[in-house]
């Protein structure tokens, strides 16, 4: 149900759920959980989501991880909504986080977001290069073998709007995992600007489904 990705000298996987599967590595990358979004527009008065959007980002990130069995995670940014959701998190759902996290290394990247939940453990880097293979949350355009986040990429196919990975031979843009987490249209100028010509938009869902990158509208 995965679809097949090469960067440099890697094969990944991109799954159906949004993460990205390193089978040589026994690595597996998200970005954008945005855990507590919902607690943080009721705090500020904004639009009112459904309140079970933590949890059911982590039952996605449990399956992931029980079908994956990765020892390394890696968080790509942005994985809290802002800085006061690790302390508001429900006692229940820290201690699932706590679970998932146990006996792996489990990488914290920075996001504009947050820093990465210090109090949870975990390692907490500005970025990390592993093998060829760098892992940001914003896209550098000037590197290579590039993998990151935070534009939360989507399209549509058959009418229908899909959270997307973004890839090209230098570069792969995650969607956001998080649930209600929105997203900028994969032919946005912005985007356009980071893939080359050729670039694929891998959209989620059922299963792993592959379209050329739209041209910018």
């Amino acid at each position: 149900m995965h679809y097949a990705l090469t960067l440099g000298p890697e094969t990944l996987q991109a799954l159906p759920s949004g993460a990205l599967h390193w089978p040589a590595r026994n690595l597996l990358a998200v970005s954008d959980l945005h855990l507590g979004k919902s607690a943080r527009l009721a705090r500020r008065g904004g639009a009112l989501l459904p309140p079970y959007e933590t949890r059911a980002t982590l039952e996605k990130l449990d399956a992931d991880i029980a079908a994956t069995a990765p020892a390394t995670v890696i968080c790509l940014g942005d994985s809290f909504d802002d800085l006061a959701a690790p302390d508001q998190m429900d006692e229940s759902d820290r201690l699932w986080l706590i679970r998932l996290m146990a006996g792996r290394h489990w990488i914290w990247v920075e996001g504009n977001h947050d820093p990465g939940p210090l109090a949870l453990g975990g390692t907490h880097l500005a970025q990390t290069t592993i093998g060829a293979l760098t892992f940001r949350h914003i896209a550098d355009p000037a590197e290579t073998f590039d993998i990151s986040g935070h534009y939360h990429p989507k399209a549509r196919l058959a009418g229908q709007a899909r959270p997307c990975f973004l890839a090209d031979r230098h570069r792969i843009i995650l969607p956001a995992y998080g649930i209600f987490t929105g997203g900028l249209w994969c032919d946005h100028p912005t985007l356009a600007g980071l893939m080359q010509p050729g670039a694929l938009a891998i959209l989620t869902g059922a299963r792993a489904r592959a379209i050329p990158m739209p041209p910018p509208s």
